[in-house]
C-alpha cells in the first residue's frame, strides 16, 4: 500500500513506493514490499474501485504489482487467507480469526468489508482486474509471520511467548485484555491473540540473493506455527505414477512450475494436472489432508471458488457433496496433550482438475491440514493451573498454505 515515509532528515513525506523507486535507482539494490494481515484493515487492504480517493487505474495495479509479491496471510492478530462469510462452503474458513474492528477497536467490522480483507477474496477480485485493466494487482505468494515485538521466534503452541511483553506466558494472560474501546464495545482478549506463524521458501541455497530471488518468484508458503514442508507444482503432464517417487521435487521442476509459477496456453484436450506433497513437523502433529483451492472467472465475469480434498489419511471416503469426513480427535485439553494414532506423516498425490475450462482464468493453491492439538491456551490452563475464560478456544487445527499457481488462458 502507498504508505506515507519520511526519509532520515527530512520532513518531506513521500509515498512509500516512491522511495522504494528511488532507492533502488540510486543503489542497485532491490527490495520488496510484504503488506502485513489485512484483517484489521477494515475493507481497505484489497480495493477494487478505489484506493486513497483515486480510481484504480493500469498504472496502481502496475505498482502494486511490482512491489508486493508477497502477502502475510497469517500472524498473531488473526489469520487472513478465508472467512465464513466469504466462503460458506468452506469448513475450514473459521480458523482464528479477527472480525470485530479495525486494529484499536474505533470502527466496528461490517459484512461489507470482508471481501477486500482476506487473501482468497482478492485473489479472485484479481482475475477481474486483470481483465480490466491488464494488470493483477493481487498477484501475490502467501508467506506467514509472527508480528510479535518480543524479538523471540516463539510461534509453537507450547511454546507461545506471547505478542508483545505483557503477553509472555503468565497465569492471568489468558484474561487480560488485548483491545477493550468503550466508544464502540469492541473487546479483544489476550486469549484470542495467536501463536503465528512462519514464512517457508523454497530456496536454491542459503544466501540472502538466493531468498531474495525465491520470494520474488513466489516460491514461499505460510504455515500457523508447524515446521511442515510442502511442495505444490502444477502442469499438463503430471502421472498418477509420479506420487511415488520419493524425490517428487526432481518431477516437479522437470514437468511444471512451483508454486508462485504460471500455466497457460493449454494444450487442446488437456487439463492442469497437480502435484503436491507435504510432510508433518518432525516433532509436531500428523496431517488430516491436503486441499487444492481454485479460483476462476467466468465468462460473464462472475468470481467463482471451490475447495477440493486432493489427499487425506486413513480409509475416510467422500460423502455425496464431494467432502472427506472430519478426521476426529485425539486431544486430551485438561492434560494439554494429544496422540499421533490418527492423520498421517505425508501425504503424496496427483490432482488432475475435474472442472477446467481452458477460456476461464484461474489460480490454484494448497493447504495442508493438520489432526486437531492443543492450542496455546491449553498449555498454559495446564501449567498455572489457570481456569479459561468463557468461549476461549483450547484446540484447533494448524494448516500451512501455499503460494497459488495461475492459470491465464491469454498467455
Amino acid at each position: 500500500m502507498p504508505f506515507t515515509v519520511y526519509a532520515p532528515g527530512s520532513d518531506n513525506p513521500v509515498h512509500l513506493w516512491e522511495w522504494m523507486a528511488a532507492y533502488e535507482d540510486k543503489t542497485g539494490g532491490n527490495v520488496l514490499a510484504i503488506p502485513h494481515n489485512g484483517n484489521l484493515s477494515n475493507g481497505i487492504m484489497f480495493p477494487v474501485e478505489e484506493a486513497f480517493g483515486k480510481q484504480l487505474d493500469s498504472g496502481y495495479a502496475e505498482t502494486r504489482a511490482k512491489w508486493e509479491r508477497l502477502y502475510e496471510t497469517t500472524q498473531t492478530k488473526g489469520t487472513g487467507e478465508a472467512h465464513p462469510y466469504l466462503s460458506p462452503n468452506d469448513e475450514f474458513a473459521d480458523f482464528e480469526l479477527w472480525d470485530k474492528g479495525n486494529l484499536d477497536g474505533s470502527v466496528p467490522k461490517t459484512d461489507a468489508m470482508l471481501e477486500f480483507e482476506y487473501s482468497r477474496s482478492a485473489l479472485k477480485n484479481g482475475l477481474k482486474l486483470e481483465k480490466e485493466l491488464g494488470v493483477n494487482p493481487y498477484k501475490f505468494g502467501l508467506i506467514g509471520s509472527s508480528d510479535a515485538h518480543t524479538g523471540l521466534a516463539a510461534m509453537a503452541e507450547e511454546n507461545f511467548f506471547g505478542k508483545t511483553t505483557p503477553q509472555e506466558p503468565s497465569p492471568e494472560r489468558m484474561k487480560a485484555v488485548f483491545v477493550d474501546n468503550p466508544a464502540t464495545g469492541i473487546k479483544i482478549m489476550d486469549w484470542e491473540v495467536g501463536a503465528s506463524g512462519y514464512a517457508a521458501v523454497w530456496a536454491e541455497d542459503n544466501t540472502r540473493e538466493a531468498l531474495w530471488d525465491a520470494m520474488y518468484r513466489r516460491e514461499t508458503y505460510a504455515t500457523t506455527g508447524p515446521r511442515m514442508v510442502v511442495r505444490f507444482f502444477g502442469g499438463w503432464d503430471f502421472a498418477q505414477a509420479d506420487a511415488e517417487d520419493r524425490l517428487p521435487a526432481d518431477i516437479g521442476y522437470t514437468k511444471g512450475v512451483p508454486m508462485g509459477g504460471d500455466l497457460g496456453n493449454a494444450p487442446d484436450g488437456k487439463a492442469p494436472t497437480f502435484l503436491i506433497a507435504a510432510l508433518k513437523d518432525p516433532i509436531g502433529a500428523n496431517l488430516d489432508r491436503y486441499q487444492i483451492i481454485k479460483g476462476w472467472m467466468d465468462a460473464n465475469g462472475d468470481l467463482h471458488e471451490k475447495i477440493y480434498d486432493v489427499a487425506w489419511s486413513g480409509d475416510r471416503e467422500p460423502g455425496d457433496d464431494g467432502k472427506v469426513p472430519a478426521v476426529g480427535s485425539t486431544v486430551d485439553v485438561e492434560a494439554a496433550n494429544w496422540t499421533n494414532t490418527i492423520g498421517a506423516p505425508e501425504l503424496i498425490a496427483v490432482w488432475e482438475d475435474p472442472d477446467f475450462d481452458p477460456a476461464q482464468p484461474a489460480f490454484y493453491y494448497g493447504r495442508v491440514i493438520e489432526i486437531p492439538t492443543p492450542r496455546w491456551t491449553a498449555y498454559d490452563a495446564n501449567r498455572f493451573g489457570s481456569t479459561p475464560l468463557e468461549g476461549t478456544r483450547m484446540t484447533l487445527q494448524e494448516r500451512a498454505y501455499t503460494s497459488p499457481v495461475w492459470y491465464n488462458p491469454e498467455e
